[in-house]
């Protein structure tokens, strides 16, 4: 099975050894994003909501290089700093996603980098 790796300007630079994205079997695997905005690649930090609003752009960004749409995901994992941002992280992120939205896991991590309250990895379907 090939992988090809998925890059793009409109989401933040890998900082690490990994990628963006990768396209294997007819599945895109997406690293987790967080709320760096990828003209400066800075960190924007802000209120629950705010942070998950730029974090699912930037997985936007990653999912379109990769030629697909939140349409196309089937599986997100949610990893928040303090589990009570749930509800205010699920507002936001039930904006995105059409109906049926993905499964999901939602889980409070002890620390995210760069002082993230959350970060979102995806898993979709290539079209």
């Amino acid at each position: 099975m090939t992988r090809q790796a998925i890059s793009t300007t409109s989401a933040p630079a890998a900082v690490g050894p990994y990628s963006q994205a990768i396209v294997a079997g007819g599945l895109i695997f997406c690293a987790g994003q967080g709320a760096i905005d990828p003209q400066t690649q800075e960190v924007r930090q802000g209120s629950v909501e705010e942070e998950t609003e730029r974090t699912l752009r930037n997985l936007e960004a990653v999912l379109d290089a990769a030629g697909a749409t939140f349409a196309d995901v089937v599986k997100t994992t949610v990893f928040l700093a303090d589990i009570d941002d749930f509800a205010a992280m699920n507002g936001v992120y039930a904006r995105f996603f059409p109906d049926p939205p993905p499964a999901r896991t939602t889980v409070e991590v002890a620390a995210l980098p760069k002082g993230f309250k959350v970060e979102i990895e995806a898993i979709a379907r290539k079209p």
